[in-house]
Order: C-alpha cells, then sequence, then structure tokens
C-alpha cells in the first residue's frame, strides 16, 4: 500500500490560492491514478479532482472547475492541486489518495486504496 503525505495547508483569505502537494512512497507511484477529495465539518467526504496516471487527463467537480488544478510530476512522485480563488465554502480538510492501477481518472471514494492523513484549508471571509 502506498504512503501518501498531503502539506500546503492553512488558512488564507477569500479570492486567495494555496497549492496543495501530495507526497508518496513507492515506484510504482506513475502507475496510479490519484485523486483529491475534501470533507467539510459535519459534512460527507466529497470528490474534488483526478488525474490519470500519465497526468493526461483530468476530471474536476463543478464546485472547482475553473478554480482548481490538479497535475503531477511522476518523477518526484509528488501529485499537486493548484487553488485559486478560494472561497469560503472551500474550507475543509483536502485528502489525497492513489488508486493501484487503471488507466483513467476515477471520482468516487470506493474507487481508491490509498488515503493521506488530510491537510487542513481554510478560508475566510
Amino acid at each position: 500500500q502506498v504512503q501518501l503525505v498531503e502539506s500546503g495547508g492553512g488558512l488564507v483569505q477569500a479570492g486567495g490560492s494555496l497549492r496543495l502537494s501530495c507526497s508518496a512512497s513507492g515506484r510504482a507511484f506513475s502507475r496510479y491514478p490519484m485523486g483529491w477529495f475534501r470533507q467539510a465539518p459535519g459534512k460527507e467526504r466529497e470528490f474534488v479532482a483526478a488525474i490519470s496516471w500519465s497526468g493526461g487527463t483530468t476530471y474536476y467537480a463543478d464546485s472547482v472547475k475553473g478554480r482548481f488544478t490538479i497535475s503531477r510530476d511522476n518523477a518526484k512522485n509528488t501529485v499537486y492541486l493548484q487553488m485559486n480563488s478560494l472561497k469560503p465554502e472551500d474550507t475543509a480538510v483536502y485528502y489525497c489518495a492513489a488508486r493501484r492501477g487503471g488507466s483513467y481518472y476515477y471520482t468516487t471514494i470506493p474507487d481508491y486504496d490509498s488515503w493521506g492523513q488530510g491537510t487542513q484549508v481554510t478560508v475566510s471571509s
């Protein structure tokens, strides 16, 4: 099972930007589709963005489309989530997730095998 560690969360004003990083252990990272999810207090964990193993295909939740960008650097075993034009409703714990194999992107929690511990993002109004 791959180990995932998120970083880059913090407190930012509405309209600001943050870049989250997720570092993965293991040599097979380049074959893993990856995803970002988030969970706000009192709410279920929800899909944010996903990327194929090659980075050639991405997919976003409607709520973040046009504001967030997912990318990956397979040489560094890292996936990123660039978040721009942040809103208070983006406040949540953000989790990255890895799936052992697959040629596309994946958007549901059961699609993924490994999860990070999460990083808090707080957007003030």
